[in-house]
């Protein structure tokens, strides 16, 4: 491979605002993995956010993104899979397995698709320092042409625009909306790029804790709600604390402290089968690898309020935010009843949107 943009490519990423920013050019933020495609002729790499390869686990992506980029470029965007009209995180999940006959298997069961937001370099022309305006127009020309599951993903300057596609697309699973300023150069692993995400809040049942990477102070609190069959599933966590709040917080939760897991409601978290019928925490993940998954059980009688951006699925999707404690509420009213569901957009009507350069 001879690129003017050599493999890996940290993406340029985005810093979080409350508000979608004037005088930008918008876009979806898409919930997928962040991808860096780099094609030379027959050769193809897919670069992960940290530069770690992909190819080999979207076999499919990889066949179409040769079928349909230009024959020397490197495109940066994102890989998602859509599941009735959403997108479904937990399906891109399951396509990190060693297994080759079981990666290629979900590529035919639930197909991966490519969005292209921006243009890193094209034939011999580095694009890096082309500013952002110019890399989107380039873009779009560039793959004027392109079929599904290779697409261009929509975007606009007007402000207007910005705040319906962040009202209506969330409810086809996307993040939020991403602004970039018109005139900042490609910079791998800065963030330049603004992000909006929605945040709603959530009384949850603090139901146990981890401890910190560091020693004997608090690493995350364990979330937890009530299903309809009176369950408490685990649905995230919240880990967000300076160290002075951590070690606080041990002491603050000390008094509901169980010596053992016996008679909790995830008592059976160490039992692989028991996650078949429920969210526990410490279920193997391919992810952490070998990181210290043990965490130590509270009776679960605190209720906490803490900020979210979306549901995947039954849990959140991002580490949630602390916000208060809520001695106000009981641990039963701490249901998937309170949590509020976006109205549905289908996806192919975001994509349908007009690629035109902004």
């Amino acid at each position: 491979m001879d690129l003017p943009v050599m493999p890996p490519v940290k993406p340029m990423l985005a810093k979080p605002a409350a508000r979608i920013p004037p005088g930008m050019s918008y876009e979806a933020k898409w919930d997928g993995f962040r991808a860096v495609v780099h094609r030379d002729g027959d050769e193809i790499e897919i670069g992960s956010r940290t530069g770690k390869p992909l190819t080999r686990y979207f076999p499919e992506v990889a066949a179409a993104l040769l079928a349909e980029l230009p024959p020397r470029c490197v495109v940066d965007g994102e890989i998602v899979i859509a599941r009735d009209g959403r997108l479904d995180f937990d399906a891109l999940l399951e396509r990190i397995h060693p297994a080759d006959s079981r990666v290629r298997t979900l590529a035919e069961r639930t197909p991966a698709s490519f969005v292209a937001f921006d243009l890193l370099a094209l034939g011999d022309d580095s694009l890096m320092d082309v500013p952002q305006s110019g890399r989107r127009s380039r873009l779009v020309e560039a793959l004027a042409g392109v079929r599904p599951p290779v697409h261009v993903a929509p975007a606009t300057t007007d402000l207007a625009v910005a705040r319906q596609w962040f009202e209506r697309y969330e409810g086809a699973g996307l993040d939020g909306v991403v602004a970039k300023p018109p005139d900042i150069p490609y910079r791998p692993d800065e963030r330049l790029m603004v992000k909006v995400k929605h945040e709603r809040t959530a009384d949850c049942v603090v139901a146990g804790f981890r401890h910190h990477k560091s020693g004997p102070v608090l690493g995350s609190l364990l979330l937890g709600l009530y299903d309809a069959a009176g369950r408490l599933q685990h649905v995230g966590v919240s880990a967000s604390f300076t160290m002075r709040r951590r070690e606080e917080l041990v002491e603050e939760l000390a008094p509901w402290r169980m010596d053992s897991a016996e008679g909790h409601p995830w008592q059976e978290w160490a039992d692989a089968e028991a996650h078949t019928a429920g969210r526990m925490p410490g279920a193997p993940s391919r992810w952490s690898g070998k990181k210290d998954l043990s965490w130590v059980p509270l009776r679960p009688e605190r209720v906490v309020e803490v900020a979210y951006d979306h549901m995947q699925g039954d849990r959140f999707r991002h580490t949630a935010r602390f916000r208060r404690w809520r001695p106000d509420r009981t641990p039963s009213s701490c249901t998937y009843a309170q949590l509020e569901e976006p109205v549905r957009y289908d996806l192919a009507d975001v994509l349908a949107a007009p690629p035109a350069p902004a």
